[in-house]
């Protein structure tokens, strides 16, 4: 009985904090997804300009971004949208390698932000894997 107790215990408290993870990565992509419509303008110049369409890319990927952000909220579409979440921050990397690269452009960013930002997207892939998976 012990044992079973402890695993319930174990379960309640995993189901917490995926519930947190959840939380995140909805307020994480739904927050940048609308900024990338309040903001389209500081948006495009993070695009690095070897990408064709700065401004469609920018709005673009805002959509994705909501639509992600909402699915993840939905137990029905949650596993598809983690997916989707996981592809547009993969996509989007080429944008945090350029704000690294090219730091001086944007001033306004300390530069250790700009690297930490590259690890941090490792750890978002993680939370979203973990947050959107089957809980079967």
């Amino acid at each position: 009985m012990n044992l079973l107790r402890r695993r319930a215990i174990e379960h309640q408290a995993s189901g917490i904090w995926r519930k947190l993870g959840l939380g995140f990565v909805f307020l994480w992509f739904f927050i940048g997804g609308i900024a990338h419509f309040a903001a389209t303008g500081l948006e495009m110049r993070i695009v690095p300009p070897w990408l064709p369409e700065p401004r469609l890319l920018v709005l673009v990927s805002g959509i994705f971004e909501l639509l992600g952000a909402i699915g993840v909220l939905i137990p029905r579409t949650r596993q598809a949208a983690g997916y989707g979440l996981m592809l547009l921050t993969i996509a989007v990397t080429p944008a945090n390698i350029y704000m690294w690269q090219q730091a001086s452009q944007f001033p306004s960013i300390p530069y250790w932000a700009l690297t930490v930002r590259l690890p941090f997207q490792v750890a978002l892939l993680a939370c979203i894997r973990w947050s959107t998976r089957d809980a079967r």
